[in-house]
Formats: structure tokens, C-alpha cells, sequence
């Protein structure tokens, strides 16, 4: 199935929004919960599957939805559709700060991978599916685990990444890169996991005991944030059940004293 042709425009700057312009009976399908606001005319609908496949049978569809649970994701994915005459928008936002990436697909091969929460929302026809890290250091280490989103088709995706994103391409190269730091990466791509050298820079380097090595030829996406560091660092300063916060006094009535 040919993907449906979308024009969208990125507002914002750290709190981001993609904002979708549908022709009439364009279709753009999403994470549930993504949509931040749509315009009179635009019908929405959770299906089970992409759509990728409009003839598949219905054990056909929860077979390939159900791959989406492996993954950790919804079984769901919302349709959303234009039924108006006149061009109609919808807008979708990323759940925490940091970027939305737009990625046509046709121009990188028809296909990318990505860490299992990078997806937000992409064109009608966009097949949506996993794919298993080929090495087990990678599934067992590379803080993505064994399974990877396969986005597959000919028009427009976009993935959210945490803080500021980075664009490498790789062309027989080596690119060493911290684990929760990649966002997505293109077929052409060899991932693999490292142990980090030394076991004084395993345990007071600050780096973690394992990055991930990347080799071949595409393209790569990295983020400054992952989502999995902002929590930890919130989680350390968040009040403890003992009233007190981490480098504050005790607190009271929502005051530090």
C-alpha cells in the first residue's frame, strides 16, 4: 500500500507539537493518547493495526498487532481522518521534552529502527512493526532489549527523542554511543554492545558498564536526554516518604524549611 502524501509544519522548540495538514479522506494514524488537537472535520478511530494491509483478515490484523505488545506498546493505534472538502489539521505532541524528528522514508530506503517509545505518528500505509536485535550482548544490554520498532513504507514518519537530537551518518565508520542515547538508525547499520574498557572506568567513570558500538553505512539519530535519565534524575530529587528531598531540608505545607 502506497503511503498517503501529508504536508506538516514542527511548533515549538523543547516542548514540541507536529501539526498534520489531511486532504480530504487522508489518513494519519498515531500512538494512542498523542493527539493534541484537531480541527471540525477530522474523525478519529482505534483500530487494531496500522492499516498497512486494508485486505488483511482479522486474526491477520491481531497477529500483527500483537506484536506491538512485545514491544511494550499499545495494541491500538488511532486513525485519524479527514472527511471535510477543505484541507483539515491535526496536531501531536511529544509526551516529554525534547524533539519530534520527521523522517521520509522513501528518501532512506523504505525503512528505519527505532528504540521500542520513538514512534509517535506517520502517514496512512506506513507499516509499523518489530524487529530483534541480532546479537545478544545488544538484547540483553542495549537498554532498547531484543526487540526494536520497524518502521516500513514510502512517506512520512516522525519519532520524538529527549533533548537535543543529533544526526550522524555513518559511511564505514565506528561510532561508539552511550545505550539510551539511540533514538533510530537505518537497516545499513551493524548494532552491537561493548564492555567499557577497565574496570576503574566501569565503575567510577560515570558512563555506565556498556556502550553501544555502531558500524556500516546510514544513517543514525541520537538524543542528549533519554527519557530513562530524566526520570532518574526527577526520581533522586523527588520527596522521599520521610518528608525530606534530596539536598533540601524537611518540608511542610509543600515549603522547604
Amino acid at each position: 500500500m502506497q503511503c498517503h502524501e501529508i504536508d506538516y509544519t514542527i511548533l515549538g522548540d523543547d516542548m514540541q507539537i507536529v501539526e498534520i495538514e489531511l486532504d480530504r479522506h487522508e489518513t494519519v494514524i498515531a500512538e494512542a493518547g498523542a493527539m493534541n488537537y484537531m480541527e471540525d472535520g477530522i474523525t478519529f478511530e482505534t483500530k487494531m493495526g496500522d492499516g498497512s494491509s486494508p485486505s488483511q483478515k482479522a486474526l491477520g490484523k491481531l497477529l500483527s498487532a500483537g506484536k506491538r505488545i512485545l514491544s511494550g506498546e499499545s495494541l491500538f493505534l488511532t486513525h485519524f481522518k479527514n472527511l471535510h472538502p477543505d484541507k483539515k489539521r491535526v496536531a501531536f505532541a511529544a509526551p516529554y521534552p525534547g524533539k519530534i524528528i520527521p523522517v521520509d522514508l522513501d528518501e532512506i530506503g523504505g525503512e528505519l529502527l527505532c528504540q521500542k517509545d520513538a514512534f509517535l505518528c506517520a502517514a496512512l500505509g506506513t507499516e509499523i512493526g518489530i524487529a530483534f536485535a541480532k546479537r545478544l550482548g545488544a538484547g540483553f544490554f542495549g537498554g532498547e532489549g531484543f526487540i526494536l520498532q520497524r518502521l516500513r513504507g514510502d512517506g512520512m514518519v516522525f519519532v520524538q527523542a529527549g533533548g537535543t537530537v543529533v544526526r550522524k551518518e555513518i559511511r564505514g565508520q565506528t561510532l561508539r554511543v552511550d545505550t539510551g542515547c539511540i533514538v533510530a538508525f537505518t537497516p545499513g547499520i551493524d548494532y552491537d554492545i561493548q564492555f567499557v574498557g577497565g574496570l576503574k572506568s566501569m565503575f567510577f567513570g560515570g558512563e555506565g558498564v556498556f556502550l553501544a558500538t555502531l558500524r556500516g553505512t546510514g544513517i543514525v539519530l541520537l538524543q542528549s536526554l533519554p527519557f530513562s535519565r530524566l526520570a532518574d534524575r526527577i526520581l533522586a530529587h523527588a520527596p522521599s516518604a520521610g518528608g525530606r528531598r534530596k539536598g533540601e531540608g524537611f518540608t511542610f505545607g509543600g515549603r522547604s524549611i
